[in-house]
C-alpha cells in the first residue's frame, strides 16, 4: 500500500451526476442493489470468458459467485464478487471520472424524457446505458468503499468517497481477486423510501424481485438456531425432575438466495410441466395452470429469449382500462420492468411471461432509434408466434382452443381492428358462430368450403346476442335458401367488419346493409313478376318515403323477407345501429343515420296497406306507416325514438280493430 492515499476531485460533470443520482434519477432507491449485482454478474461473465481465451491466466473459476454481507450493528452492506476485477487505471477511468459527453447526454436525455411525459420509473433506466449504475449507491450510503484486484494482477486498488466532490484511491497489497463494494448506510427513512438495507429479509426481497434469475449464485451468511446434540438419557428416569429444555446454539450457514432458474434459457426437454406451471404462477400472480406454454429463442443481429404463457382463465381486469400487459423484461437475466407494454400488442394483453434480451438500449436519446428497432422486431416476432400457436391449438387441440376462445376471443379479435399487418393470420386463427350450427364454432376456411355455388361473399350479421340475430327479419331469405351467415354478437365485431377485411379473396357483406339479391343466381326467378310488383307498389313506396322522411332514406320492395312485413337496411358503408350505440356510449355523438325501409310484397299487411292507399284517404294511413316502421325497428332489436307514441298508435289501431269486429258481429246477429 502507498504511504498516503491520493485524493482526487471529481470532474464537474461527475459531481452533477452524483447530484442527479441522489435527487432526481431514481424514484426507487431499492434499484441500487440491482445495479451492484448486475455489475458483479458482468464481472463473473468476463472472467469466465477471459479464462477460456487466455489459457495462461492463472485464475480459479470453479466457484464463481456473488456475496451479500450485511452488518446490522455497523449499518454496512458489502456486495462482493470473485470476478474479473479492475486495475487502478480502470477504477479511475470507470468510477472516479466520467466523460463529459456522457454526462451531458444523460442530462439531455433526462430532460427530454420528462418533457415527453416519461415517468420517473422509466427515467431511472437511463443511467444503466452509461455503465454508471455504481453511482446509485450514494442514494442509500453516506460513504462507499470499493476494493478490487484484476485477475492475473498482484496488487489491488481501494477507492473511497462520501460523494461530496472528492475521492481517495490507494494500492492494496492483499486484496482478493474480484471486486467488493462496502456501503456505510444512511439512516432508515421510510418517508424518503430509504429502508433497512442491512436487514436480511429486505435483501432477500430485493434479490427475489430484481436478480432471482442471475446465472451466478448470490450467497449470504444466515444465522440459524439449531439444537445441541446431547447423550441419550434413560427413559425410565424416576428422579421426578422436570425434563430439561433441549439446548440450542446459533450457527452461521451460507445460503444461496437466488433461484438461478431462468427457465427460458433451457430447452423444453430440460424443464418439467410442474416447473413451467410454478413459474407461470410466479409471473402472472394467478392460480390456474397455463393453457399453453410458448418458448422462443432468437439469434442473429440481436439475441433474446422468451417464455410466454396463455392462461386458462381470463384475469379479472382483462377488460379494465388499466389492465396490465404481463410481460416482464429482463436484460441478461436482470429484471428491468414488469408489464412491458412495448413488447406485446394490447389485444394480446392476456399473455404472461418473460422476455430476456442479451442487449437493449434503454431510453437513451442517442440510441433510442436502435432500441425502437429492436423492440419492434421482438414485438413482431412474439406477436406472430402467439397467433401461430393459437392456430396450431385450434387444429390439434379443439377442446383447449374452445376454452381459449370462450375466455379470450373477444380480446383476440381486437387485433382485427388494431393490427392490419396481422389481420390475415388473425382471421385464420379465429372462429365464429354461424347459422350452420347452434353450438359449434366455425373457421372462415370451413365457411368458404360450405358456400353455395355462385356465392362469392361471406355473409354476416351483427347484433347484441345470437337470439336477436337469428330471429332478425334480415335472416329470413338466407334461412329459406340455406345460405350460411356469420353470427357476430361481440361489440368488437362491429369494428373489424367495417374495416374492409377480406379472407381468401372473399369480401364480407352484412345482410342488413346494401342491396341483397339472392335470386340473382336462381334460374327459376321470374324477373317479369318483380317488375310487375314494383309497378304495383310504386305509388305506395313513394308516399311512404315522403311520410317517413325523418326516419328513412327510401322505401323499396325486399327480396330478403319471407315472413316479416318490413325491415330496415343500411347503405353498404353506413354505420349499423349497434355501432352507433357503441360510439354514443363512449361519449361520441353522431347525426342519426337514415336507412331504407324494405317491404315484403307477399305479406298480407303490406298488400292491405297498398289496397288502402289506392282507395285514397292517405292521412288515415300515416299511423299505420309509423307502426310498420316501428315494428321493423323492434324486430331487429333496436330502440324506438318515441316508444310512447308507438304504444299510443298501436293501442288506437287495436281499439279500432276490436270495435270493427264487434260491429261486424252485431250486424250479423
Amino acid at each position: 500500500m502507498s504511504a498516503q492515499p491520493e485524493v482526487h476531485e471529481f470532474q464537474a460533470e461527475t459531481r452533477q451526476l452524483l447530484d442527479l443520482m441522489v435527487h432526481s434519477i431514481y424514484s426507487n432507491k431499492d434499484s441500487f442493489l440491482r445495479e451492484l449485482i448486475s455489475n458483479a454478474s458482468d464481472a463473473l461473465d468476463k472472467l469466465r470468458l477471459e479464462s477460456l481465451l487466455d489459457k495462461d491466466l492463472d485464475v480459479d473459476t470453479s466457484d464463481l459467485h456473488i456475496t451479500l454481507a450485511p452488518d446490522a450493528q455497523a449499518r454496512t452492506l458489502v456486495v462482493a464478487d470473485n470476478g474479473i476485477g479492475m486495475t487502478r487505471d480502470e477504477v479511475v477511468g470507470l468510477i472516479g471520472t466520467l466523460a463529459r459527453s456522457g454526462t451531458a447526454e444523460l442530462r439531455r436525455s433526462l430532460a427530454e424524457a420528462r418533457a415527453n411525459g416519461v415517468s420517473d420509473a422509466a427515467a431511472e433506466e437511463l443511467i444503466g446505458q452509461f455503465g454508471i449504475g455504481f453511482y446509485s449507491t450514494f442514494m442509500v450510503a453516506d460513504k462507499v468503499a470499493l476494493v478490487t484486484r484484476k485477475a492475473g494482477e498482484t496488487t489491488g486498488t481501494r477507492w473511497e468517497s462520501t460523494g461530496d466532490g472528492t475521492y481517495t484511491i490507494d494500492d492494496v497489497a492483499d486484496a482478493p481477486q474480484g471486486t467488493s463494494v462496502m456501503l456505510t448506510l444512511k439512516p432508515v427513512d421510510t418517508e424518503d423510501h430509504l429502508y433497512d438495507y442491512a436487514d436480511q429479509s429486505k435483501l432477500r426481497q430485493l434479490v427475489k424481485r430484481y436478480s432471482d434469475f442471475i446465472a451466478w449464485p448470490i450467497r449470504m451468511d444466515v444465522e440459524k438456531t439449531v439444537p445441541v446434540e446431547t447423550p441419550d438419557t434413560d427413559s425410565d428416569d424416576e428422579s421426578g425432575e422436570e425434563p430439561k429444555v433441549p439446548e440450542t446454539k446459533t450457527v452461521v450457514e451460507t445460503e444461496t438466495i437466488n433461484s438461478m432458474k431462468a427457465l427460458w434459457a433451457k430447452s423444453r426437454s430440460e424443464v418439467s410441466e410442474e416447473e413451467y406451471q410454478e413459474f407461470y404462477r410466479h409471473v402472472s400472480h394467478a392460480w390456474d395452470a397455463p393453457l399453453e406454454t410458448i418458448t422462443l429463442q432468437a439469434e442473429g443481429t440481436f439475441e433474446y429469449q422468451a417464455l410466454l404463457f396463455i392462461p386458462t382463465q381470463p384475469p379479472f381486469d382483462l377488460f379494465m382500462r388499466d389492465s396490465k400487459v404481463g410481460i416482464h423484461l429482463y436484460v441478461k437475466r436482470v429484471f428491468i420492468m414488469d408489464d412491458c407494454a412495448e413488447l406485446m400488442p394490447e389485444y394480446l394483453r392476456f399473455v404472461k411471461g418473460v422476455v430476456d434480451a442479451a442487449d437493449l438500449s434503454l431510453n437513451v436519446s442517442r440510441e433510442i432509434l436502435q432500441q425502437d428497432r429492436q423492440i419492434r422486431a421482438i414485438r413482431r416476432r412474439l406477436t406472430k408466434k402467439v397467433i401461430s400457436t393459437v392456430t396450431e391449438m385450434r387444429d390439434s387441440r379443439p377442446d383447449d382452443y374452445r376454452t381459449f376462445w370462450d375466455g379470450f376471443g373477444r380480446v383476440f379479435k381486437e387485433g382485427l381492428v388494431n393490427d392490419p399487418d396481422n389481420r390475415d393470420a388473425l382471421l385464420k386463427a379465429s372462429s365464429f358462430a354461424t347459422t350452420h350450427s347452434e353450438d359449434e364454432l366455425t373457421t372462415l376456411a370451413d365457411y368458404i368450403g360450405r358456400m353455395k355455388s355462385g356465392q362469392d361473399t361471406i355473409y354476416y350479421m351483427t347484433g347484441e346476442s345470437r337470439q336477436q340475430i337469428v330471429n332478425s327479419p334480415h335472416m329470413e331469405a338466407f334461412r329459406a335458401k340455406g345460405i350460411e351467415v356469420l353470427v357476430l354478437s361481440d361489440p368488437v365485431d362491429e369494428m373489424w367488419v367495417s374495416a374492409g377485411a377480406e379472407f381468401d379473396g372473399k369480401t364480407f357483406q352484412s345482410i342488413a346493409k346494401g342491396a341483397v339479391d339472392l335470386d340473382a343466381d336462381d334460374e327459376d326467378a321470374d324477373d317479369s313478376s318483380k317488375d310487375e310488383q314494383n309497378k304495383t307498389y310504386a305509388d305506395l313506396l313513394a308516399w311512404l318515403t315522403t311520410t317517413l322522411s325523418d326516419d328513412v332514406s327510401e322505401t323499396r320492395l325486399s327480396s330478403r323477407l319471407t315472413e316479416s312485413p318490413a325491415c330496415l337496411v343500411g347503405d353498404t358503408f353506413s354505420m349499423s345501429p349497434q355501432l352507433e350505440k357503441l360510439y354514443r356510449a363512449s361519449g361520441q355523438e353522431f347525426p342519426k343515420t337514415k336507412r331504407a325501409l324494405e317491404l315484403n310484397p307477399d305479406h298480407p299487411l303490406v298488400g292491405a296497406l297498398n289496397t288502402a292507399y289506392a282507395a285514397g284517404d292517405h292521412e288515415q294511413l300515416v299511423p299505420t306507416a309509423k307502426l310498420i316502421y316501428g315494428m321493423a325497428v323492434i324486430a331487429e332489436g333496436g330502440e324506438l325514438d318515441d316508444p310512447a307514441e308507438f304504444a299510443k298508435i298501436l293501442a288506437g289501431r287495436l281499439t279500432d280493430s276490436f270495435a270493427a269486429g264487434s260491429s261486424s258481429a252485431g250486424s250479423e246477429s
